[in-house]
């Protein structure tokens, strides 16, 4: 049996797929470097929706290296970038940062994001764009969801927390969150309360919380197999079911 058209270019997108390097300027100035794994067009020529990708702290854009080439086999352009605040973990260099000379606060870092979801709106042409958050991150893509109303299809927190300036900032942000969350975490029960109070927050519909049974560790690392060996494939199965509707025919 023949596998359809885009079904095949997808999977070879998956097994080619090779990171892009890139760079972005926030709105204050602050050069912004990125890794980018791309999907084929559609056959109609649309431009294939894309994942905006954020690392959790003391890391970098390399988080994503073997995420996204199973983001890319699901149909979406995957942009990974490298934020303020971070460092050096997963064994690559953190740009940004070095770049910059200094490491900022976790607040701080919240142009990266929206310079990343511009990049996001002129990749992805029309097809939606969602973000993904990893620890402090997972903080951050509420505020970016809050901050800009429709901009965002979806978003991701993996092990998200009130890890931002203040008691309750994230907990407000998700208050005006309209679109569809899921929440994911370690297979800690602090975790996993911290995820569900911020998704009771949520006022939309399409909510989905993972609470992992097997395995589980901290941020979107979980997805990864050499981090997480355990817990990975059951993480996935909940992901990539959320991101279904928003992957283009």
């Amino acid at each position: 049996m023949r596998l359809p058209l885009l079904c095949f270019a997808l999977l070879l997108a998956a097994t080619s797929a090779r990171a892009e390097a890139i760079k972005l300027q926030a709105a204050d100035g602050v050069a912004v470097f990125a890794e980018v794994w791309r999907a084929p067009d559609r056959p109609n020529g649309a431009k294939p929706p894309v994942i905006i990708a954020f690392h959790q702290a003391e890391a970098n854009h390399a988080e994503f290296a073997p995420i996204a080439p199973r983001l890319v086999a699901a149909g979406f352009t995957v942009l990974a970038i490298d934020q303020r605040a971070g460092g050096g973990m997963f064994g690559a260099p953190n740009r940004t940062v070095t770049t910059l000379g200094k490491q900022a606060n976790f607040r701080a870092a919240l142009p990266d994001l929206e310079a990343a979801l511009i990049w996001g709106h002129q990749a992805a042409a029309g097809a939606p764009v969602v973000a993904i958050g990893s620890s402090y991150s997972a903080a951050l893509v509420f505020l970016l969801a809050a901050r800009h109303p429709g901009a965002l299809a979806a978003i991701l927190a993996f092990s998200p927390g009130e890890y931002l300036d203040g008691p309750q900032v994230v907990h407000q942000a998700a208050q005006q969150v309209q679109i569809p969350v899921l929440v994911d975490s370690a297979k800690s029960p602090d975790e996993i309360a911290a995820a569900k109070s911020l998704l009771d927050a949520v006022p939309a519909a399409g909510k989905v919380q993972i609470v992992p049974h097997s395995g589980g560790v901290h941020g979107a690392s979980t997805l990864r197999t050499d981090k997480d060996p355990a817990g990975a494939e059951e993480n996935w199965r909940g992901v990539l079911a959320f991101l279904a509707p928003f992957a283009a025919p």
